[in-house]
């Protein structure tokens, strides 16, 4: 018995030692680390799922420290990271920490997220090209995107082999060709691909030289020179060759051709030009006739010239520093809002461009910058205070500031300071007795301090040599005499000399030796001078050939004497005829008539020394125009 509980201890014994024997011992994870590692990410672009491995026992659970960039998560269990970065952050390393019961063990992990990427951008797209038959075609693509960008260019949809840089210049064309489609499809190095538009490639088996503008007819005195100028278009570069009367003039090889001095012999001579093209394309002008007028038939021709576009007048002519001349408004039955550019060089009229507002009896004046100010006159809602400027360099016009006053039949008169002074004519409600100065400057109008000593309409206005203005007749209830000075140093109106009789639709015009001669705005064949020195008014050593009751125009030539020319004159006759004043003799003369009569046109002296008559008011509206030699 004592020895059966001895072996039962044994056993008991044994079993605890084969237990303790069988019990796992727990043993610490070991050398940490990560499949990718330094790890390069992009911005909203999924991970692949960065697992780790790792020796030793195995970990209960994962740390990282510090947190992992936004958007990537580390899996506690397993340790493995995944997610899609949001923001991009600069290489910076992470301690992850593996543990269980028995210890731990990291690893550091770099981790670095880039920006995503620019998307592949085409700034500029291919352009359609037109080429002749045999001539090659250019297509050129600007793109931007990441890294080094790839190109294929395709014809129809299918690629062009070779054709992988940002330009693609076809083979010689053929007929065949035409109406092709162009495309290239842009790749950048994370492999997207952006497809330009398509370009279209024209090609054409022949162009033609077309005349857009013809030689004109030109009318010239006896030695003075004459131009003819063709512009046409066609293939590659054009040659020319003019001819007189059939025969090839020998070096008149451009696009204009001006004459030696004229002789008599040169009259009813026919001009022309030959034009040839690059692709062996020609074409002939029209012939244009040259006249050359006699100088002793007397003291003046007049001959008819280029016509506006359309008929008008109460309108205004400016002469430009280019020496063509600007024609603005007017009225027609209705106010306009039309603007034309007369070319001395061709004798021509052509657009420049439409006012804001349409309206007549306005002023234009020239500014000391080149442009011209139009302001006032009557319009569609009657009596403007609006005004605009012309510029040459864009051929067109834009608002300027606005008067102080509604106004038309007024005054505007360009000052030595760049100022344009402007004096009272008809108000909304009644005549004016204002004025008010624009400045350039500022591009604004303000009323002067003076007030002007008599409200009027239909008033001339002549700045003096002294730099004071002369304002002179007009009318209120009736015709004025009543004469005052504006001067620009004190900004104040004082009275001068009244002239002999009322006058008004009248002109007056400074001389060269500062006095101003003034005539018609009355039926009578008087005429007067204005003394500035003495500031008083006497009339004219002889009369006027016709008398002139108003609506007529007067120019200062360049020597000196003075155009008169058309107008309203005894019974309502509206003249052709002109005439001269002499100041050395003061006495006036006839000279040669117009071939239309014109009042209410316009008369502007051009650099040339002719004067151009412009529209105006005969039988009806007039759209002709003619020069005064």
């Amino acid at each position: 018995m004592r020895a059966f509980r001895s072996v039962g201890w044994v056993v008991l014994f044994g079993l605890a030692l084969l237990s303790l024997a069988c019990k796992e011992v727990a043993v610490a994870p070991a050398a940490l680390s990560y499949s990718n590692n330094p790890a390069v990410y992009t911005v909203g672009t999924a991970i692949p799922t960065n697992t780790p491995t790792h020796g030793g026992g195995n970990p209960d659970s994962y740390t990282v420290s510090p947190a992992l960039p936004d958007g990537l998560v580390l899996d506690s269990k397993s340790g493995s990271i995944t997610g899609t970065p949001t923001t991009a952050s600069a290489a910076a390393s992470h301690t992850v920490t593996a543990t269980n019961s028995a210890g731990s063990t990291t690893a550091t992990l770099t981790i670095t997220v880039n920006a995503k990427p620019a998307p592949i951008s085409i700034t500029t797209q291919p352009a359609s090209q037109t080429v002749l038959v045999g001539q090659a075609a250019t297509f050129t693509v600007v793109a931007t995107g990441t890294g080094t960008l790839s190109y294929q260019w395709a014809k129809g949809g299918v690629a062009i082999p070779g054709a992988t840089s940002a330009s693609y210049t076809t083979p010689a064309t053929v007929l065949a060709d035409d109406g092709s489609s162009f495309t290239v499809d842009i790749s950048d190095t994370n492999g997207n691909i952006l497809s330009s538009n398509p370009a279209i490639l024209t090609v054409t088996a022949v162009v033609p030289v077309t005349i857009t503008t013809q030689p004109v007819d030109q009318s010239v005195m006896v030695g003075q020179t004459a131009t003819f100028s063709v512009v046409a278009s066609g293939s590659g570069t054009l040659t020319y060759q003019w001819s007189k009367d059939g025969v090839t003039i020998p070096s008149a090889t451009a696009a204009s051709y001006t004459t030696p001095a004229t002789v008599i012999a040169d009259n009813g001579s026919t001009f022309s030009v030959h034009i040839t093209a690059g692709n062996g394309q020609s074409a002939t002008s029209n012939s244009a006739t040259l006249t050359v007028l006699s100088s002793s038939g007397g003291p003046g021709t007049c001959i008819a010239t280029g016509s506006l576009a359309g008929m008008r007048h109460s309108h205004t002519a400016t002469l430009l520093s280019s020496g063509k001349v600007l024609i603005v408004g007017g009225y027609s039955g209705t106010a306009l809002d039309s603007a034309e550019l007369y070319d001395p060089a061709t004798g021509t009229f052509s657009s420049a461009g439409s006012l804001a507002t349409a309206r007549y009896s306005h002023t234009a004046t020239l500014l000391p910058n080149g442009k011209v100010l139009v302001a006032g006159g009557y319009g569609f809602a009657g009596v403007s205070k609006s005004a605009e400027l012309y510029d040459p360099a864009t051929n067109s016009f834009s608002a300027a500031g606005s008067m102080v006053s509604e106004r038309a039949e007024h005054t505007a008169t360009s000052l030595p300071s760049g100022k344009v002074l402007i004096v009272s004519g008809r108000g909304l409600i009644t005549y004016l007795k204002t004025a008010e100065l624009y400045d350039p400057g500022t591009n604004a109008f303000t009323a002067t301090a003076g007030v002007p000593i008599v409200a009027r309409i239909d008033h001339t206005a002549s700045l003096l040599g002294s730099g004071k203005v002369l304002i002179t007749g007009g009318q209120t209830t009736g015709a004025l005499s009543a004469s005052e000075l504006y001067d620009p140093a004190t900004d104040a109106f004082t009275s001068t000399g009244g002239l002999s009789m009322p006058r008004v639709y009248h002109t007056a015009t400074v001389l060269a030796n500062g006095k101003v001669l003034v005539v018609g705005g009355a039926l009578t064949d008087v005429a007067e001078l204005y003394d500035p020195a003495a500031g008083t008014f006497t009339a004219t050593a002889g009369n006027l050939v016709l008398q002139r009751a108003k609506l007529h125009a007067a120019v200062l030539l360049p020597t000196g004497q003075v155009l008169i020319s058309g107008g309203l004159g005894s019974g309502g006759v509206v003249l052709s005829a002109n005439e001269l004043f002499d100041p050395a003799t003061g006495s006036f003369t006839a000279t040669g008539s117009m071939t239309t009569g014109r009042r209410i046109h316009t008369a502007t002296l051009l650099g040339t020394g002719k004067v151009l008559l412009a529209a105006g008011l005969g039988g009806t509206y007039l759209l002709s125009a003619e020069l005064y030699y």
